[in-house]
């Protein structure tokens, strides 16, 4: 399993959720209560703050819950790991 992992191709970019964070900030809303009005879990959100992988399905509760589009909520973003390490 570890030589499949040796083969995938590193993402130079990642999806942050910092918009999101921000129009919560703007509509006075707390991750608390987004939970409940999307019905997404805490771990879901959890994953969002450290701007991991969430599903489809988790993007588009909180846009239907926010009434807004998925380009509202995050965005693709330089990954910082990769910006890091010296290019050969």
């Amino acid at each position: 399993m570890k030589q499949a992992n040796k083969n995938k191709k590193e993402l130079r970019t990642q999806f942050s959720y910092n918009r999101l964070w921000k129009l919560l900030i703007d509509r006075n809303i707390k991750k608390q209560e987004l939970q409940k009005m999307s019905d997404v879990s805490a771990a879901s959100i959890a994953k969002m703050g450290r701007c991991e992988n969430v599903t489809t399905d988790v993007l588009l509760r909180i846009c239907e819950a926010l009434d807004c589009r998925v380009e509202e909520i995050m965005e693709r973003v330089p990954n910082k790991e990769t910006n890091t390490e010296k290019v050969e």
